[in-house]
């Protein structure tokens, strides 16, 4: 029977092969691209699930609570691990993390600069999962100046992965490391990813001792089986009294952790001083949506594809029932065709997955592999994607042409004989609905994301190019020999020097500012300029004076703010005001002598704070101003006069806006992405529309034929036909314009900075899916109308 059934079905695919290419070719796609996001969520979501603890692994946060606001961090004292790790029997482990900053290092000939080098506690392989490829995780830590290299390190130095425990790195601060240990590389999906480790017992016995220092350190606890982490974080308290309250109470200032688990830190997280860029719930929830959404549009697809060919198959249904089959043969029969077509579309759905790969890696900023195709997780989606699109997708049709009278249809009547047309309105109603939705957020999101790029920062990073140094390599001076050379170049237009640009991290320091009711204590941003740092980034000053080199005080008590300082302490006279450094028993005081318009410092992503810039001429940061001409030859000068300056160290430079919007690079790419598939989704939307639209004509084929014969021009053929298509967009705006309103309205909540949603959008998105429509509707009317009547006629 079953060997029938699937007979009966290729005979009727190859029967009917135009209909049959089409269904194909909408569940292909959508099965294909609903993959593409199916494979985005589950790496998303399997970030450092490779690590056999994870469920045990947390990460220690830190809450600071000052009277102007709070700080959440994923920075902690460096002191920490190790109270934890004795004081608290709830911990297995405790293992620190601590970023070695951006150095260059160097062996033989070949020297990189490298950002991603961490000092660790010994027991960091009793924490994480880092399978060694030579040496022994026990001991390769343990040594003063040990380094454990990633395979890929290893390469990039020796030219191999083993034979080379007992070899050395040196950096360019001239420190020698023996290479302890080779991992393999750390796993593309992790919230913190290295290319080596230092022991770090390397590090000065007095390194930030302080429990008043936060730093690029990261405290990770592996926790006993069965911990109650909310008591263990109830029980942490008492450590604020206990190490910081001698620090920070005088400041009314106060600190608690919270322990956040391992796997939730990549989606989760909202923590300042992330080691690597984070993902996005909300994102996971919508490309979920729009993966469903793709799949059940083409599910929809099939049914109205089906039941528009239900005229041709009339016949052959009521023939097999007067034969004498029973309805639930034919249903069988039916999802039999429907499952043949859904394994036929899954084939070629992952070829086209395995070819185009590459290219979504590419968008989406994914490592993904072949082999993810494989992984028990995708087989089961797989199997269940064949479950819902074969078994959903010809459920409608298997019921509702096996239920046509035989009598009525071997008449011809299949209009009588046909079922409920309102289920498959109500279908394409859907349709038209979901890719409304998804078009109008597609609108918005452009909209959102273009904003962040022409938004005015308060600065202009065009043709700025900065170059940094290691400060230990800025000794007497030479960052101002080089600007000065710089700026004999007449392509050069500006030359600064300063400790930061904006989109770069700043000093965080406890300030203590004068108010009408004293001096108040708050942290604020902080990091140094020199004169030529404004005109260079073509900032503007609103009150006062810039630094100056002729003024000698400047570089002893003068300082810089920012409007938002200004406002915050409700300054009305701001030049003159007093700053000191809170808890500086020499208690000096620094004098503002001039106040800079808002500028964004940090990403539109969060808003301006107040800020405070000193005079530093010596800084380790350049910033050139540069013609727009003949830029190659103005970076071999800029070489020449770099190599003139810093011989031993490699020229490397950006430009400030492309290192400014790298900072927009994972919405720019999930906006991509939401892009793609929201044309892909409208598409697919179109075949559907297709079926109805095919169906009806096919239906009212007679009554087109009567009255093209009575006198009926083509203008009122189409108009006949779209009337009722024109009411289904009417419905579909009705549903989809307050759901895509509320939706993205709720999105854009997350930015502080973020543009108006538009009524434009509404409108065109509306127009589009109207003229999607008229344009389906035209092209069957036209060939309904340009069919012979009397063949149509010639059974009455």
């Amino acid at each position: 029977m079953i060997k029938n059934y699937f007979k009966i079905a290729f005979r009727n695919l190859w029967k009917d092969n135009s209909y049959s290419l089409l269904n194909i070719l909408g569940l292909t796609i959508g099965i294909t691209f609903s993959l593409f996001l199916i494979f985005y969520v589950l790496d998303e979501l399997s970030y450092d699930r490779y690590n056999k603890k994870a469920d045990r692994i947390y990460r220690v946060a830190s809450y600071v609570q000052e009277s102007e606001g709070t700080m959440n961090t994923a920075s902690t004292q460096f002191p920490l691990a190790p109270v934890l790790g004795e004081d608290y029997p709830e911990i297995e482990q405790a293992v620190r993390l601590v970023n070695a900053d951006g150095l260059l290092y160097k062996k033989g000939d070949k020297q990189f600069d490298e950002d991603r080098i961490y000092y660790a506690d010994k027991n960091l392989f009793d924490v994480f999962t880092y399978p060694f490829i030579e040496g022994s995780p026990e001991v390769a830590l343990v040594a003063p100046n040990s380094m454990v290299l990633t395979k890929t390190m290893a390469k990039r130095y020796f030219g191999k992965e083993k034979n080379i425990l007992g070899e050395s790195l040196e950096n360019s601060r001239g420190e020698v490391f023996k290479i302890t240990g080779v991992i393999k590389d750390i796993p593309r999906n992790s919230h913190l990813i290295a290319t080596a480790f230092i022991s770090s017992s390397t590090l000065p016995k007095d390194f930030s001792n302080s429990w008043g220092m936060f730093g690029n350190n990261y405290t990770y606890l592996l926790l006993r089986p069965n911990t109650n982490v909310k008591a263990l974080e109830k029980k942490m308290l008492p450590l604020y009294d206990k190490f910081m309250a001698s620090i920070f109470e005088q400041h009314h200032v106060k600190i608690h952790y919270g322990l956040m688990p391992l796997t939730s830190i990549h989606l989760h997280s909202d923590l300042d001083g992330e080691p690597e860029e984070i993902g996005s719930m909300s994102y996971i929830y919508i490309f979920s949506i729009v993966a469903f959404f793709m799949l059940l549009i083409a599910s929809i697809n099939y049914m109205n594809l089906t039941t528009a060919r239900a005229a041709r198959r009339g016949k052959e249904i009521g023939i097999r029932k007067v034969a004498g089959s029973v309805r639930s043969q034919l249903i069988a029969q039916f999802l039999m065709e429907s499952v043949v077509i859904t394994v036929i579309s899954l084939v070629l759905s992952l070829g086209l997955v395995m070819l185009l790969l590459p290219y979504f890696n590419l968008i989406s900023g994914k490592f993904l592999s072949i082999g993810t195709v494989f992984q028990p997780d995708v087989i089961m989606i797989l199997v269940g994607i064949v479950c819902l699109v074969g078994i959903l997708g010809g459920s409608y049709p298997a019921f509702y042409l096996t239920k046509f009278n035989p009598v009525e249809v071997l008449k011809g009547n299949l209009s009588k004989a046909s079922g409920n047309i309102v289920l498959r309105k109500v279908l394409v109603t859907t349709q038209f609905s979901i890719s409304m939705i998804m078009l109008i957020c597609t609108w918005v999101v452009f909209d959102q994301l273009q904003f962040m790029k022409d938004k005015d920062l308060g600065f202009n990073e065009d043709q700025v190019l900065t170059m940094a140094i290691d400060p230990m390599e800025n000794a007497s001076g030479k960052m101002m020999a080089l600007k000065n050379e710089i700026r004999k170049n007449p392509k050069v237009m500006a030359v600064s020097i300063a400790d930061a640009t904006p989109g770069q991290g700043t000093n965080f320091n406890l300030m203590s500012i004068e108010t009408k009711d004293g001096f108040v204590d708050k942290g604020v941003d902080m990091y140094g300029i020199d004169g030529d740092y404004f005109n260079t980034l073509g900032m503007q000053m609103e009150t006062g004076r810039n630094f100056s080199s002729a003024t000698p005080a400047d570089t002893i008590n003068s300082m810089i703010v920012n409007e938002t300082l200004v406002r915050t302490f409700g300054w009305q006279n701001p030049i003159g005001k007093k700053i000191k450094f809170a808890g500086d028993p020499s208690e000096t005081e620094f004098e503002v002598v001039g106040v800079v318009k808002d500028f964004h410092q940090q990403s539109l992503y969060n808003p301006i704070s107040p800020l405070i810039l000193t005079y530093r001429p010596n800084g380790s940061n350049l910033q050139a101003k540069i013609s727009a001409e003949d830029i190659p030859s103005t970076l071999a000068t800029l070489e020449a006069a770099w190599k003139a300056v810093f011989p031993n160290v490699p020229f490397q430079y950006t430009f400030l806006d492309k290192e400014f919007n790298s900072q927009y690079a994972a919405d720019q790419k999930r906006g991509e992405i939401f892009t793609a598939f929201s044309v892909l989704t409208i598409l697919i939307s179109c075949l559907g529309l297709l079926g109805l639209v095919a169906f009806t004509t096919e239906q009212r084929q007679k009554e087109i034929s009567i009255r093209k014969i009575v006198g009926a021009d083509l203008f009122n053929l189409v108009k006949l036909i779209a009337k009722g298509f024109m009411v289904l967009v009417a419905i579909s705006c009705l549903l989809a314009f307050p759901i895509a309103y509320l939706f993205m309205h709720q999105w854009l909540d997350v930015f502080p900075y973020k543009t108006d949603i538009k009524i434009s959008t509404f409108l065109i998105s509306a127009c589009v899916i109207l003229l999607i429509t008229l344009i389906t509707v035209l092209f069957h009317t036209v060939k309904a109308a340009l069919a012979n009547p009397v063949k149509c006629l010639r059974t009455e």
